[in-house]
């Protein structure tokens, strides 16, 4: 077999292998989908005084994008590899014919194609559930967003295995980083209620750029193709930083 034959039939894997445990269907799909429905019968018809106004529906939606986004790929990569690498399941596949590129091309696939139908499902959903407009003529810059937010975060989230000691510790340590800059970047709490110091801390970090890049392209007031490059930059330069340390850090067996 070639090897994007050999990627193709390890994403299918992946791809089954996540769709059949509940608890990672329920954190990576569920939970935002809940978060956005109770968010948007808390807050339906109310505006948030931020970037000028703006419908608090039409917020949340791409805040819950973010959220997923990080949730299916650098929590999801994060957690797993963590937990295969503690078995002793990575180190076992390295003794197999299967070339390691191979299986974690199969993992990044799977996390980039769940945070693409994490965006349609949710875009969806607030059209549906609660009128909030689709972006059609921001629909590029949007998945461009989506992209290179989601091949960041997927390098993070490999690059986030290097300083997890044990899978124990993967959920601890993972949540621990992200909740407290879901709710500094706005995600969780309107920016407008967020200390501008707690703002500048969010700043440092890639989520909240993710995030104004995506609420650019939901939020009508945007002008233009909706891109917001210096948003996407910082994002990126996330991501070139967790490929390098993943690259030079990364290790296939037990830490024990």
């Amino acid at each position: 077999m070639t090897g994007i034959a050999l990627v193709l039939h390890q994403f299918r894997y992946d791809q089954r292998v996540f769709w059949r445990n509940p608890a990672s269907v329920f954190f990576t799909v569920m939970f935002p989908v809940m978060f956005l429905v109770l968010l948007g019968v808390i807050v339906h018809g109310q505006t948030i005084h931020t970037k000028g106004g703006i419908d608090a529906t039409t917020y949340f939606v791409p805040a819950v994008i973010t959220l997923a986004v990080v949730s299916a790929t650098m929590v999801n990569l994060a957690m797993s590899l963590t937990i295969l690498r503690e078995g002793g399941v990575l180190k076992r596949l390295r003794g197999t014919p299967l070339p390691s590129w191979v299986f974690i091309a199969g993992r990044i696939g799977n996390a980039l194609v769940t945070a693409l139908l994490m965006f349609v499902l949710v875009t969806a959903l607030g059209r549906l559930l609660f009128g909030v407009p689709i972006p059609w003529s921001r629909l590029v810059s949007l998945v461009i967003t989506l992209a290179v937010g989601s091949a960041s975060f997927c390098a993070l989230g490999v690059a986030m295995t290097t300083i997890i000691p044990s899978r124990e510790a993967a959920p601890a340590i993972t949540n621990l980083i992200v909740f407290p800059l879901y709710f500094l970047s706005g995600v969780f709490i309107p920016e407008g209620e967020i200390p501008s110091g707690a703002l500048h801390v969010a700043d440092a970090f890639p989520i909240r750029h993710l995030f104004d890049a995506l609420l650019a392209g939901f939020d009508p007031a945007t002008g233009g193709a909706g891109f917001e490059l210096g948003q996407l930059a910082v994002v990126a330069a996330w991501g070139v930083f967790g490929f390098v340390v993943a690259l030079r850090r990364f290790r296939w067996e037990p830490r024990i």
